[in-house]
């Protein structure tokens, strides 16, 4: 990395990773009267944006970004100097552990104290486990020389967005700001009020951090419930749809549909860290995870079941619908599809199977086309995994094959299976 740049005169932040998140939010502020540098080690996608382009789909991103790009935002792979350092790094999990593996924000962070001036705020929107603060970002800023709440006033502002619906969320969503200095937490949640229109809640860091982390354990426990009913029900040949839709006329019950996993990088993710941290005491949580976990092979077992009840005697004639981890984007991580094709490979059928997403473009996976035609042509089951608006709008788009419908978007008929 170099550094750039003399301090500007007025209040400029610069947002340290320019993925899902540090990009929307890049862009936000930039257009609501911020000025924004955005910052990213990845030559290519900073290229990528300097030339005009957003780097993956969102409802509204184009648009967004056209606005920023007038209003005057810049990119680039170096640090800035400046008051505001917002830093929007992937935080992965150690898949043994279970615990947190801080390696891209301590790295953002110590960057970021190679060049920030004293008196300057550092802002983790970064969701980390509870404590991941106390333990890893300080001791980087006090290894290099600062006082923490003197020289550098540390944040922890973490994002409340899911991809799909970003730039909505973005503007309407709640926040939470934690801080040591409630005085540092109210200038932040004035930044953030220039675009944000729901409340924003001043705490302290770790309650901020365990809040980000609860809210999606909260969501993963709900879903595992719903698949783990899925389970029940199918070993007794019972419908849980039909019972779900009863059971929800309730005024106090919200049970969520089951569904073939669960992916992306937070409701995934989130719960690890919680059970990483208290192995002894977050076991429904444990459990959860380990519920919404076994749902991919879950589906692969009930496709073999349903390719020897239809007579499919091959892979090769079964194609796979979906490769995100959930409907209309262009986001695979941690998707129960790829889940599910690791299991594939390990029952040595992997790479057989076509696989087709009509919003992926690049080739991720074996065997991946890209039209519906080549997909559909010498099929005869397909595994829907996930309910893009070009299924819910044409439940019959796949013709006269067997279907494995996970999503319960394909309605109902003597060739259309549910999980």
């Amino acid at each position: 990395m170099r550094f750039a740049g003399d301090r500007s005169d007025g209040l400029m932040v610069n947002v340290i990773g320019l993925g899902y998140i540090g990009l929307p939010t890049a862009l936000m502020f930039a257009t609501h009267g911020v000025e924004v540098i955005g910052t990213d080690y990845n030559a290519e996608l900073v290229a990528t944006l300097n030339a005009g382009k957003t780097t993956f789909k969102e409802d509204g991103l184009d648009e967004l970004f056209a606005n920023a790009v007038a209003a005057g935002i810049r990119f680039t792979t170096d640090y800035q100097i400046c008051e505001t350092y917002i830093v929007s790094v992937p935080t992965p999990y150690d898949k043994v552990s279970k615990k947190i593996d801080p390696c891209y924000v301590n790295a953002a962070v110590k960057t970021v104290m190679e060049v920030a001036p004293k008196g300057a705020t550092i802002v983790i929107e970064s969701t980390v486990s509870p404590g991941t603060i106390d333990r890893f970002v300080r001791p980087v800023v006090e290894g290099s020389g600062f006082i923490i709440g003197e020289d550098i006033h540390l944040v922890h502002a973490p994002e409340r967005i899911i991809p799909g619906n970003m730039v909505h969320e973005l503007l309407s969503n709640n926040r939470t700001i934690g801080a040591d200095d409630p005085a540092i937490g109210e200038r932040v949640k004035s930044l953030y009020a220039s675009f944000c229109q729901g409340e924003i809640a001043v705490t302290d860091i770790r309650t901020a951090e365990m809040t980000k982390v609860v809210e999606n354990t909260f969501r993963d426990i709900n879903i595992a419930f719903a698949n783990e009913l899925q389970k029940i029900c199918r070993s007794d040949g019972m419908d849980v749809h039909e019972i779900i839709r009863i059971a929800n006329k309730h005024p106090r019950v919200n049970i969520l549909s089951p569904g073939p996993g669960v992916g992306g990088h937070c409701i995934s993710v989130d719960p690890w860290f919680l059970v990483g941290d208290y192995p002894e005491l977050a076991r429904l949580i444990r459990n959860a995870r380990e519920t919404n976990d076994s749902m991919p092979a879950y589906v692969l077992n009930r496709a073999f079941n349903i390719m020897r009840e239809t007579g499919i005697d091959s892979p090769s004639k079964v194609g796979i619908y979906g490769l995100t981890y959930k409907e209309d984007v262009d986001d695979v991580r941690e998707s129960p599809t790829l889940q599910m094709l690791e299991s594939m490979e390990r029952h040595l059928c992997g790479g057989v199977c076509k696989v087709y997403d009509p919003w992926v473009e690049d080739d991720i996976v074996p065997n991946q086309v890209h039209s519906l035609e080549e997909f559909l042509e010498g099929l005869e089951m397909v595994i829907v995994m996930v309910g893009h608006f070009q299924v819910r709008e044409n439940p019959a788009l796949f013709g006269d094959v067997v279907l494995l419908d996970t999503r319960n978007v394909c309605g109902s008929g003597s060739k259309v299976f549910k999980l």
